[in-house]
């Protein structure tokens, strides 16, 4: 039998902050669906400028592909 992933611990074992930068992200995808620059399944992802999830105004979203997003990520100590 598989393993079957818990999603609602892992979502309560989130800290708050991470709860409310995954929320900024998903505003994000839906401000830019309703835009009608990013459909569900397109394999875009829509990306930050200044790397802050929180910062969701429009000049600083753009829509690049998932190989692009992760290149320009900055490096994690």
């Amino acid at each position: 039998m598989a393993y079957q992933r818990d999603y609602r611990k892992e979502y309560d074992e989130r800290s708050e902050k991470q709860k409310k930068r995954t929320a900024a992200r998903k505003r994000a995808r839906r401000f830019m669906e309703r835009k009608g620059r990013v459909e569900k399944n397109d394999g875009k992802e829509v990306d930050h400028k200044d790397y802050d999830a929180e910062n969701n105004s429009p000049s600083n979203l753009r829509v690049v592909n998932k190989t692009t997003n992760r290149k320009k990520q900055p490096k994690r100590s």
